[in-house]
């Protein structure tokens, strides 16, 4: 029987088409006649080049650019330029236009966005991710025009939007890029809504059953949320209106995503998240009158409520790094919980929810424009290291993404902002590189700290130097940011590569005595040799002292030609090792697009055990490694080499015992050990390897490791312990 094709409706499709680009151009309400001429040519043009292309789910491919533009108007708010290039953003990637043409059209600032947007070919080293090529030029555009980002940003949130109809792996693998990079940039940017769907999109296909299971609890509790809201805001709204502010009162839950990484992080069930969502005060007041006018907002607050001390934030005296302001307190409700309240201005909330798009906009901050303006010159720095390869980059560029921020004074009172965990030498390097090179020490608070002293919010520190001091490869292990890590690694390459000079030259020597000519060919011969992985690093070690040059004589010279001598045991040792791993008994993973049986290990930083969702990676020198996706290294695995990433399913048949980490949290009772081992004891096929238990205060903690056949014998195993008296919660830990 042939397979039906739905009949398309062309005349339809074009309406519908007019109907959406319509919508985009409600979106952007600030546009001028000159404006919507320039749009409506842009999407006329895309219209054509795309006439032919449809998306995987079957819908006309004009439909992406339309929501990509859409997003930048409406969640960004950016302007003209910025949706002319999303409309057109595929159009030199998947069509016949060229960027000369983009050019002669649309002028040489949309050809420049428009190239940064464009993926560069699949034409480089297969060791290197293609996606971490396509992220580096992408963010190379950022000191050209950070509009490439935010397009960028845009166009991969509809990607998310629209994962339904890809493949498993692929929408895996998408995801974990988005949380790894993506989520992380827009944060950085001040786009905290496109970032928390982003997360949350992400969530939903690396592990569906957790992003459903809190959903259904935000939907389930959403009506008694709303009538606990309009009775803790009556008092508030009464008295705002009574003193004659102007001001809208929102509530803002909490992503999904935020609200599973508070369990994971607090190690508690969705119940005990507090903060499920806040109360967001915005009110309309002139820029002069923003900060008493907030705080005078706080006060009527606390009338009501009794304020958390250690729970405020004053974000609007010192505002974060991406440019966000805010007041935010926590307070007791009349039923004992803690809710928190935001209050901001209507500037304040355009910049929150739009971020650097609605910065700019507002020109009158010339402070908190520099700290955009100095975050892009850090990028700039990092983009002119040449030594770094595209994975090398985005470790760094990572670096630059941290959401978690303290505040530091120098000794003249100026205020720089770090990420936590940053120390005395991230401080250094953040003031100057010179002043990071030849830093001995600081004083913080007057106290003398060594370089690897820790900061804290609030710090004054004094740079201590000397100009007999060198960076050293120990500072690496102690600094956080990136722009010290990238300085300390510039400056040590520099020393390496004059110490590699005096190397080089203690090399010829010996060449001309051996006579052996100095030739790439015989450069390459010692690498092998010596077993270097470059010329320099040869250099290096000779210079050191670390390689013996009186070996040379065994290594074949024919004419001032260098061979290396075959090994005749060493072809057959390697036959017998591949063919005793091929003769082995067959696993119970499948791997690849076929499912076949192939050699792997599990990977001991997640334990797998049938049942589990799982893929293989595969490693430079331990092979294929199965690692679950829920695993703590999936996501950078996934996300910067997924090209190393394979499917894999376990079989039906064939299981064998694997072990388990169990932690029971609960209260403290007598007898309670007793009746967890005597379930461990009673239950078919359960061994306990190990077990431990900490209480403190009649709070106990328990850690099980058990061995067991699959996640099914696993989860009856937990169940049973759920059904112990004084057992809180009971958490697989890997």
């Amino acid at each position: 029987m042939s397979k039906v094709i739905p009949k398309i409706n062309i005349e339809q499709e074009r309406k519908d088409i007019l109907n959406a680009f319509r919508g985009l151009l409600r979106a952007y309400k600030d546009r001028s006649r000159e404006d919507t001429k320039l749009i409506r040519k842009a999407f006329d043009v895309a219209l054509e080049a795309h006439k032919e292309m449809r998306r995987k789910s079957g819908e006309p491919y004009i439909y992406h650019p339309i929501a990509v533009a859409r997003i930048c108007a409406d969640d960004m708010g950016l302007g003209t330029t910025a949706i002319i290039c999303a409309l057109l953003h595929d159009t030199v990637e998947d069509t016949h236009i060229t960027l000369d043409d983009i050019e002669d059209l649309f002028g040489s600032k949309i050809r420049l966005i428009i190239d940064g947007l464009t993926k560069i070919p699949e034409v480089f080293d297969e060791n290197a991710s293609v996606q971490a090529e396509n992220f580096r030029k992408m963010i190379l555009t950022i000191s050209d025009d950070i509009r490439v980002v935010l397009i960028k940003l845009a166009d991969r949130l509809h990607n998310m939007r629209t994962l339904d109809g890809m493949r498993y792996q692929k929408q895996v693998k998408i995801s974990s890029e988005t949380k790894f990079l993506y989520a992380p940039l827009a944060h950085r940017l001040g786009l905290y809504s496109v970032k928390s769907e982003l997360e949350d999109l992400a969530l939903k296909y690396t592990d569906p059953s957790i992003y459903k299971e809190i959903q259904d609890k935000l939907k389930s509790s959403k009506a008694a949320r709303n009538r606990f809201i309009r009775k803790f805001t009556k008092p508030i709204r009464e008295q705002l209106l009574n003193e004659g502010y102007i001001f809208k009162i929102k509530v803002r839950t909490k992503s999904i995503s935020s609200i599973y990484r508070k369990m994971q992080i607090k190690g508690i069930p969705f119940e005990e998240v507090y903060d499920v969502f806040a109360i967001r005060i915005i009110v309309d007041t002139p820029l002069e009158l923003e900060k008493p006018d907030s705080w005078r907002i706080y006060s009527i607050v606390t009338d009501f409520y009794q304020p958390s001390p250690d729970r405020l934030r004053d974000w609007i005296s010192t505002p974060r790094a991406n440019g966000y302001e805010s007041l935010h307190t926590t307070v007791m409700s009349p039923t004992g919980k803690w809710i928190e309240v935001q209050i901001r201005s209507n500037r304040m909330d355009e910049i929150a929810e739009k971020g650097f798009a609605a910065h700019y906009r507002y020109k009158e901050s010339k402070t908190k424009e520099s700290k955009f303006d100095r975050w892009i010159s850090e990028i700039r720095d990092l983009l002119e290291n040449s030594d770094l390869n595209a994975m090398d980059f985005i470790d760094e560029f990572k670096l630059n993404l941290f959401s978690e921020e303290i505040y530091i004074f120098t000794p003249k009172g100026d205020l720089r902002v770090l990420p936590i965990g940053a120390t005395t030498l991230d401080f250094a390097y953040d003031i100057h590189t010179d002043i990071g090179d030849s830093c001995i020490g600081a004083k913080v608070n007057n106290r003398l700290v060594p370089l690897s002293h820790q900061l804290d919010s609030g710090d004054q520190v004094e740079i201590i130097t000397s100009s007999k001091q060198k960076p050293n490869e120990e500072w690496i292990r102690f600094v956080v940011t990136a722009r010290a890590k990238q300085k300390i690694k510039s400056s040590l390459n520099d020393e390496r590569k004059r110490i590699a000079m005096d190397g080089r030259e203690i090399l010829e020597r010996k060449f001309k005595q051996h006579n052996i000519r100095y030739t790439s060919g015989n450069l390459s011969v010692l690498e092998k040799f010596y077993k270097m992985p470059s010329a320099t690093e040869l250099y290096f070690r000779i210079a050191k002292g670390k390689i013996d040059l009186t070996k040379i004589r065994e290594v074949e010279n024919k004419n001032g030609l260098l061979k290396l001598k075959k090994n005749p045991n060493k072809d057959r040792r390697k036959k017998t090792s591949l063919n005793s791993n091929m003769n082995r008994l067959k696993d119970v993973v499948l791997i690849g697009d076929d499912y076949m049986d192939i050699d792997y290990s599990l990977a001991i930083c997640c334990n797998p055990i049938p049942g589990d969702s799982v893929f293989g990676f595969t490693t430079i020198n331990d092979g294929i490694k199965i690692h679950r996706h829920s695993c703590s290294n999936a996501e950078h695995l996934q996300s910067k080499m997924a090209y190393r990433c394979i499917k894999a399913t376990w079989k039906n048949s064939d299981l064998k015992e694997n072990i388990a980490d169990i932690t029971v949290y609960g209260i403290d009772c007598l007898g309670l050990v007793n009746r967890l081992t005597e379930i461990i004891s009673n239950q078919h096929d359960v061994n306990m390897k190990s077990i431990s238990f900490d209480t403190n205060d009649g709070v106990f903690e328990g850690k099980i490791k058990v061995l067991v056949f699959d996640t099914e014998h696993l989860n009856q195993l937990m169940l049973k312990f759920e059904q112990v008296q004084g057992v809180q919660r009971v958490e697989r830990k890997s």
